[in-house]
């Protein structure tokens, strides 16, 4: 007998089997149950996440032997035919390979009959974004009026590039992506009927990589038994899918949170001799960071990170060396580089550079810290001028304070502006100018208009 991979051996073939489906589910068995049945729908969503399964599934329910029922039997004839997709009245097309406008005349010809041997005739076209701009003018038509006890299913993943003139005719159902826990649990119902050995760990490395579809999980499921048998350690999980080492992870974060920017480059060094793509790399490290931050951030992170016992202790160690400010300032900058490592010409530079500034993060102040200092200053600063005259008022004698009284008034202005230099001097004022970039433009007030006038 022919070997079945898991995606097609476990693919769903009645409502209640769809995964993560519920409202989409829902709604097509009460349109049966209530007779009505739209002309047209368009089910979008990203890749595997059951789009052609449930159309085939309601063109069984429409068909069944004992139909139009919510809860097709998959036993009568009507159902098998389907199922094994040799039905002359459910048609399936390739959007991708028959996208020009005489395949949709064709098509169009052939919609005008009625069904040969079935109740209802289905019309299923997979990817219809890639139909060319006539393609979907020539369907229009057809779309909007067509014959009796023809329906038209539409699947895919680019729901954007679908004519607004096709949705506006159609029922659309959003398929969303499935949980990582519903992944799991699949998974886990699949490894006991197939008799695998797998650790829970295992099956989250899966349903993580899978990305939220069941099909790529199942793929995935499928090629680890073939490389390890029925006992599927970790490593071995590790090795196929190119998980990132952790401790990669860790020493990068360490070096940069302990500001060891002498550290980097030996440890982007390490990552290309690893053999993994900078870009993967990157990729990662901003999801560790994730990881740190939800730690510091969370009562019960365990409930939200797939993370083995012992691995967890590792985050909770390395996310009490920083504050959650930090963490999510490291957050913020790393998926600002993102785009910029993608289209870097010198990725290895790019990456070196952005982790070394990483490392500097911690000696840059606060925004906070700022004005409370320069709050402090202006407390316990007063003018430069104020703090000469009383300085000199304690040492001046009468006799002096007369020859001061007397002192023409060029020369007043010109001992101000010296006292003013001298104060500049000040390393507390000198440090105010340097942390604003300050310049002193005039040491007189501004005169307004009218003063002028």
């Amino acid at each position: 007998m022919t070997y079945l991979i898991y995606a097609r051996k476990y693919r769903p073939t009645t409502f209640e089997e769809m995964i993560g489906q519920k409202p989409v589910v829902q709604t097509l068995q009460n349109a049966i149950k209530n007779n009505r049945v739209a002309q047209a729908y368009i089910f979008s969503g990203m890749r595997g996440v059951g789009k052609t399964t449930a159309a085939r599934i309601f063109a069984k329910a429409l068909n069944c032997q004992h139909g139009p029922t919510p809860t097709p039997c998959n036993k009568c004839e009507f159902c098998k035919t389907i199922t094994e997709d040799r039905s002359i009245d459910v048609l399936e097309i390739d959007g991708a390979s028959n996208r020009g406008i005489d395949e949709v005349r064709s098509l169009r010809e052939g919609v005008k009959y009625k069904p040969i041997y079935s109740r209802n005739k289905i019309i299923i076209i997979d990817e219809v974004h890639m139909l060319t701009r006539e393609a979907f003018n020539a369907l229009l038509k057809t779309l909007e009026e067509p014959p009796p006890n023809t329906i038209f299913i539409f699947a895919t993943t680019e729901f954007h590039k679908v004519p607004a003139t096709i949705i506006s005719r159609c029922q659309h159902f959003e398929f969303k992506k499935i949980s990582q826990k519903e992944i799991i649990n699949h998974l886990l119902s699949i490894t006991k009927k197939e008799e695998i050995t797998i650790s829970s760990f295992g099956l989250n490395i899966i349903a993580e990589a899978a990305d939220g579809s069941l099909r790529d999980a199942q793929s995935l499921l499928d090629q680890a038994v073939a490389f390890s048998g029925e006992n599927i350690s970790d490593e071995d999980l590790k090795e196929i899918l190119g998980v990132m080492n952790r401790e990669i992870l860790f020493e990068c974060s360490t070096a940069i949170i302990e500001e060891r920017p002498d550290g980097i480059f030996p440890l982007v060094e390490k990552v290309i001799n690893g053999g993994y793509d900078l870009r993967f790399f990157y990729k990662e490290l901003i999801q560790h960071f994730r990881n740190l931050l939800l730690i510091k951030s969370v009562k019960s992170p365990l409930e939200l990170l797939p993370l083995r016992e012992e691995d967890m202790k590792k985050y909770q160690e390395e996310a009490k060396k920083a504050s959650s400010e930090e963490f999510l300032r490291y957050l913020v900058v790393l998926q600002q580089g993102e785009q910029g490592l993608k289209f870097s010409s010198h990725p290895r530079i790019y990456l070196e550079v952005l982790l070394v500034k990483l490392c500097h993060f911690k000696k840059v102040t606060s925004l906070k810290d700022i004005l409370q200092e320069l709050e402090k200053m202006k407390k316990g600063i007063k003018a430069p001028s104020e703090l000469k005259e009383n300085a000199e008022i304690s040492v001046l004698r009468p006799e002096e304070e007369k020859r001061e009284e007397s002192v023409p008034e060029i020369e007043i202005q010109g001992k101000r502006e010296r006292e003013m230099e001298q104060a500049l001097k000040d390393p507390t004022v000198k440090y105010f100018m340097d942390t604003f970039k300050a310049q002193v433009l005039s040491v007189e007030p501004i005169k307004r208009v009218k003063d002028k006038e």
